[in-house]
């Protein structure tokens, strides 16, 4: 391989984590960790190792398969049991429109805190950046690029808060590792923000149209991985100290908007605005990653999806703007759809861990014991956390 060769892989393999990183951090993201650092104080140090923990597993070991196999998700799935990987592609597009529509208007709040502009304009604005991006002639340098940047960006500003906030990092070093509670919703919740539904396939799937796969790539595929939950751990922890730091000085949040609120209080007006670039940088980021990897699940499917990659992550797109602008955030839908997002990790990472004993998806290749044991007790948390998830249905048409 040429050091030209070399170089371009390199950029892919740190694109596809801050992809998969940045996939992670959308408004939800940002609104869980704020909402359950007013709740919980220093303890949500705690939540947030187990909840990285948790997704390492999950995300090794579909990282692993994907790379040994070189094939997306859907197709090991269909080699699994026919028709399963079907019902996934279909699950993962489901959810990923759903959530895409709230990350197109988180996006329009961030343009609408930055510069004030009416929010209806604000999102198409941003639906517009998602589709030039993919308008690109080389998507996927644009992609990588884009994801990377905004990874960095989210680290800086979010830091400059966190020190903004004089948080009590002493007491937060030591609930994390001695917690005075055992707050496991809020464990699991945050799991499946960081690997749920289409996320833990976003970084893998790049990967795979990249060619970076097989056995001789995996140690790179691994650091591609680790990165990838490391740069979503990091952003967390300095939201975490953020939030803390402001509650801890006995602020009480709005809860209509408490991450905006956390960091106007923290730094003040600068504050607010960095809050507006944050949202903006997290939820486009997102928009990217859920049009990228919701597509990268139908086109090797669907012959006319995999004719018309680009053109077909535009369509998802517009639709998602589209819904927000004309319909708005349809509460009843994002709850039903949110509610079988919630079951896909458990769906995926149990198809994954089956497909990692079979020889005709992954050869002689012998997958980590450790892992394939510990993917399996994710597999029985987040089952836990979906079918508790699915109550909420019967609830909201109640």
């Amino acid at each position: 391989m040429s050091e030209r060769d070399k170089s371009q892989d390199k950029k892919v393999l740190i694109g596809a984590a801050f992809l998969m990183a940045t996939s992670a951090i959308g408004p939800g993201f940002l609104t869980q960790t704020t909402t359950f650092t007013s709740q919980l104080g220093p303890t949500m140090g705690f939540v947030i190792l187990l909840s990285v923990l948790l997704s390492l597993i999950a995300q090794l070991n579909i990282w692993r398969i994907i790379c040994i196999s070189k094939e997306r998700g859907q197709d090991i799935a269909n080699k699994v049991l026919p028709g399963l990987g079907h019902v996934i592609a279909l699950l993962v597009a489901m959810g990923g429109l759903a959530f895409n529509i709230g990350n197109v208007g988180g996006a329009g709040l961030g343009l609408n805190v930055l510069f004030g502009i009416d929010l209806n304009i604000a999102i198409a604005i941003s639906g517009i950046i998602g589709i030039v991006i993919f308008s690109v002639k080389q998507v996927g340098n644009a992609m990588d690029k884009f994801a990377t940047f905004a990874g960095a960006l989210m680290i800086i500003l979010i830091a400059y808060v966190a020190i903004s906030s004089q948080p009590p990092v002493a007491q937060a070093v030591k609930e994390t590792f001695l917690p005075s509670s055992f707050p496991y919703l809020a464990i699991l919740t945050l799991a499946g923000g960081t690997v749920g539904g289409y996320i833990s396939f976003s970084g893998g799937h790049r990967l795979v149209d990249a060619g970076i796969v097989g056995e001789e790539n995996l140690d790179r595929v691994n650091q591609s991985a680790l990165m990838g939950m490391g740069v979503a751990t990091i952003v967390r922890i300095f939201l975490f100290l953020a939030v803390l730091g402001v509650v801890t000085a006995g602020a009480t949040l709005d809860p209509s908007n408490p991450a905006a609120d956390a960091f106007k209080i923290a730094a003040g007006t600068v504050g607010y605005k960095i809050f507006g670039l944050v949202m903006t940088s997290a939820a486009l980021s997102s928009v990217v990653g859920a049009a990228f990897t919701s597509v990268s699940f139908l086109k090797t499917l669907n012959k006319f999806v995999g004719n018309h990659v680009n053109q077909t992550t535009i369509a998802f797109i517009v639709a998602s703007t589209a819904i927000q602008i004309f319909i708005g955030s349809p509460a009843k839908v994002l709850v039903i759809v949110g509610s079988l997002n919630g079951l896909i990790l458990p769906i995926t990472l149990a198809t994954m861990l089956v497909a990692s004993k079979r020889k005709e998806i992954v050869g002689e290749y012998q997958h980590s014991q450790l892992l394939f044991i510990l993917g399996w007790l994710v597999v029985i948390i987040t089952a836990v956390l979906g079918v508790r998830s699915l109550s909420g249905i019967a609830a909201l048409w109640s």
